[in-house]
């Protein structure tokens, strides 16, 4: 097991579902809806897209490549792997590791449409996988530059995938929104729970992963 899994007491009894993913945002979506994972081991990958790859088709591959490579250090275990792409256009744009990122990123999303693509892959203990995929339409109103050189400010944008959060303060940016919100966040709920219930998940009574 790789050294920044981090396994919690008890986690031998029962199946349990390791996260493969080091997102607090993705942690609270799971605990928001009752699942406390026995593990979190971030899959290190590559996340560059391929030669004429869609955001959605990407979104799916590091799903699955995150889950299948963390799988293999879990055997008997559930492993979900997920990951975002934000879209405009025809344009993917990164997660913001400068303010200048986030500023071009903020920039282009300013008064448009957007997409948010949510890829999630489910592994169980006997090593079916099940694939989802989900798409959310977002729309930000125009930006000012006082608003925008405000939410820079606000350090918000770091590792964000398109350079905000929408459960932040880019919250009041967004005007409109068709599809699924936790999608945005981070982790699509309601089609992570098809993908568990399908494969029978039954949460386990375990203590908080720290």
């Amino acid at each position: 097991m790789a050294e920044q899994a981090r396994d919690t007491a008890g986690a031998s009894l029962g199946a349990g579902l390791v996260l493969a993913s080091a997102s607090p945002r993705r942690l609270e979506l799971l605990r928001q809806i009752g699942i406390e994972p026995v593990a979190i081991d971030p899959a290190e990958i590559s996340e560059a897209p391929r030669a004429r790859e869609t955001p959605i088709k990407l979104a799916e591959r590091l799903a699955e490549e995150k889950a299948r490579l963390v799988a293999a250090r879990h055997p008997g275990r559930y492993v979900l792997g997920a990951d975002t792409v934000v879209a405009c256009g025809r344009r993917m744009l990164p997660k913001a590791e400068t303010e200048q990122c986030a500023r071009r990123c903020l920039s282009l999303l300013s008064g448009r449409r957007h997409r948010v693509h949510g890829g999630l892959c489910l592994i169980d203990p006997q090593g079916r996988v099940r694939r989802r995929r989900v798409t959310t339409i977002v729309r930000f109103k125009r930006l000012s530059q006082r608003e925008l050189d405000a939410y820079l400010a606000s350090g918000e944008w770091r590792d964000k995938a398109g350079g905000y959060a929408i459960q932040g303060r880019a919250g009041a940016f967004a005007i409109g929104l068709v599809g699924s919100y936790s999608n945005v966040v981070g982790l699509a709920l309601y089609e992570l729970t098809v993908l568990l219930d399908g494969l029978g998940y039954r949460p386990l009574e375990t203590a908080p992963v720290r």
